[in-house]
Formats: C-alpha cells, sequence, structure tokens
C-alpha cells in the first residue's frame, strides 16, 4: 500500500517540476481527456483495496486553462484521496459536469461568478478531516503531523492554479467518514465539446507496432487503442525483452512507441540501441515530464517524435502518421 502511495506521490513529483519549467500555456482545453487519462495512470498504480468510481459527463464546455496544471491539479488531488485510504481501502470517486453557478451561489463565494461551469469533485471514503485541518489544508506551510497521510500534499499548489484560472475550490469532509475536494471552473462561452477526443475521427493504419512500457495495464490499454485503429502491435513490459525482439526480426517492426522511465533501461536508451540495429527506424518516445529528456534531446538520438503524457488517442494516431507517410 504504502509503496503504492509512494509511486504516485512520484508522479506528483514529476508533473510539480513540470510546472516550473515553464510559464502557463492557456487555452481552450477540454478537462474530460485528462480525467480519464490520469486515471488510467491512477488505475496501475493503486492497490486493489481501493476502487476507483468515476462518473464523466459525456457532453461539457471547454474552460480557458493550463492543460499541465489542471493534470497536476487532478493527480494532487486524487493522490491525497488514495493516502486517505491507505489503512482500510476505501473508494475513491471522480465526477465531472457542467453546472450552472446562480447569484446566490456567487454571492456566498466572491471567487467566481454566475454562469456555466465545469464542477470537478474528487472524494474518498477514508479518514477524514476535523475542522481544523480543513481550515488549515491550502496554508503553503500547514502539513499534517503525521508523515504520507491524507491531507496536505500540493494542496497549497492545488488552490494556487484553481484561483488563476478564476475558479473555486471547496471542501466537504466529515473525520472518519469522507472527504470531498470540488472544483469549479469556468467554462468559456459558446465552447460546448464532447468530454473526449475519443469521438473524433482519428487517423487510422495497418502497420505493425512495438509497444514498450513497465506498467502492463498500460501496454495493454495501449495495444487495445492502436488495434481498434487497425494497426498490429506487440507489447512488452521490458526493454530487454523488446530490445531482443527486435534483434532478431527488425523488419517486422514498421513503428516503435516507447515510454521513457523504464526499469534497468529508460527509454532514451532502448530507442540508441534500436536505431544502431536499424537506422531510421520510427520512434515515438512518451515522457511523463522529465527533465532528463527533452524534445532537443531526443530529436539529437534520432527519436523522431517526442509526446508528453498524458498522451491522448489523436494526438498518437497523429503523430503515427505523420512518421509512416
Amino acid at each position: 500500500m504504502l509503496k503504492a502511495s509512494r509511486r504516485a506521490r512520484d508522479l506528483v513529483d514529476h508533473i510539480q517540476t513540470f510546472g516550473r519549467q515553464r510559464e502557463e500555456e492557456m487555452k481552450p482545453t477540454g478537462i474530460g481527456p485528462i480525467v480519464e487519462e490520469v486515471l488510467k495512470l491512477l488505475r496501475a498504480s493503486l492497490p486493489t483495496t481501493v476502487e476507483i468510481q468515476q462518473d464523466i459527463e459525456a457532453n461539457v464546455g471547454n474552460v480557458l486553462a493550463d492543460s499541465g496544471q489542471i493534470h497536476q491539479v487532478l493527480m494532487n488531488l486524487a493522490t491525497n484521496a488514495a493516502q486517505a485510504m491507505e489503512e482500510k481501502g476505501g473508494c475513491l470517486g471522480v465526477c465531472l459536469s457542467q453546472v450552472d453557478i446562480d447569484q446566490e451561489f456567487a454571492d456566498h463565494h466572491p471567487d467566481i461568478d454566475p454562469g456555466p461551469h465545469l464542477k470537478l469533485a474528487v472524494s474518498d471514503t477514508g479518514c477524514g478531516m476535523e475542522p481544523d485541518v480543513k481550515e488549515r489544508i491550502f496554508d503553503p506551510y500547514f502539513t499534517t503531523k503525521e508523515k504520507d497521510k491524507g491531507t496536505g500534499l500540493g494542496l497549497a499548489t492545488v488552490h494556487g492554479i484553481v484561483k488563476s484560472h478564476k475558479g473555486l475550490i471547496l471542501v466537504y469532509s466529515e473525520p472518519g467518514k469522507y472527504t470531498t475536494i470540488t472544483v469549479y471552473l469556468p467554462v468559456m462561452e459558446g465552447e460546448t465539446i464532447t468530454n473526449t477526443r475519443q469521438n473524433e475521427a482519428a487517423a487510422t493504419g495497418s502497420e505493425c507496432i512495438l509497444l514498450i512500457d513497465d506498467e502492463r495495464v498500460l501496454v495493454n490499454l495501449g495495444t487495445q487503442m492502436l488495434e481498434k485503429l487497425g494497426y498490429e502491435v506487440v507489447g512488452r513490459t521490458s526493454s530487454f525483452e523488446a530490445l531482443q525482439l527486435f534483434r532478431t526480426d527488425p523488419e517486422r517492426f514498421d513503428l516503435v512507441i516507447t515510454d521513457m522511465t523504464m526499469p534497468k533501461m529508460s527509454g532514451d536508451e532502448l530507442a540508441e540501441e534500436l536505431l544502431r540495429i536499424k537506422p531510421g527506424t520510427p520512434i515515438i518516445l512518451c515522457t511523463g515530464f522529465s527533465e532528463k529528456m527533452t524534445e532537443k534531446k531526443a530529436e539529437a538520438i534520432g527519436i523522431r517524435a517526442f509526446l508528453n503524457k498524458p498522451v491522448l488517442r489523436n494526438d498518437l494516431a497523429g503523430a503515427i502518421r505523420r512518421l509512416l507517410d
């Protein structure tokens, strides 16, 4: 259980580091795809005693947002929720919907104006919070007495991000029973989209792809997604196994997709070995905001495409066709 929490915290640390490396990039953003990608990451790292329940509304509006920071907000909230259930397990709920904020609600919460908003709620059935803790969780100098427990992980950062997006964050909690943290973000006028980009037509193909990620769940998800687009997919969770397979029959594979952070041999190291065997092999490197690897460094190695996680289906499908066509 603790190992899973540490892995989730590592994911948060990567995102926080990424957030400090660049200025905000505010643009029309669909929150649904970010929610779904974060949940995929969490499912790969959470213990079986923590169940994830999601309720994602199909058609919601765009918000003017920095997608990396929204990713950070959700990962922080979900990680805290999971940590609150370390001892006994429980249910982690994530809900996304669109609501209309009326004048009365806005009068009670001066941070937001009346009108359409996205409502993102993250809840847990864990230890809950005492009133004095609840009042201080957004204080940047406040931590809970016990390390690695429940509240306090990046919530000051979350609060700052939500405010910079002209949003509101509210906390509901009952000691020993539950905690729900709800974020409201203003919807852009005239912007209504399908929650995920999954309904958009994605580029398809029939080539053979070698897919490598040390998380079995992510390999399975990636394989299913690419097979639905028409590709033949061979998945591996070990860089060494993938290298051995490629060395045996390099002409079999038209393209390689690899994660960056993997044990024993990282994605960039694997790419170098593959290119020694078959120069010019199209390689897509997927990275979770790594300090070690940049797009410039990837190009110097010979990696043809560089995608930041969360990687959405249409982005990946487009990158594949750009390299193969």
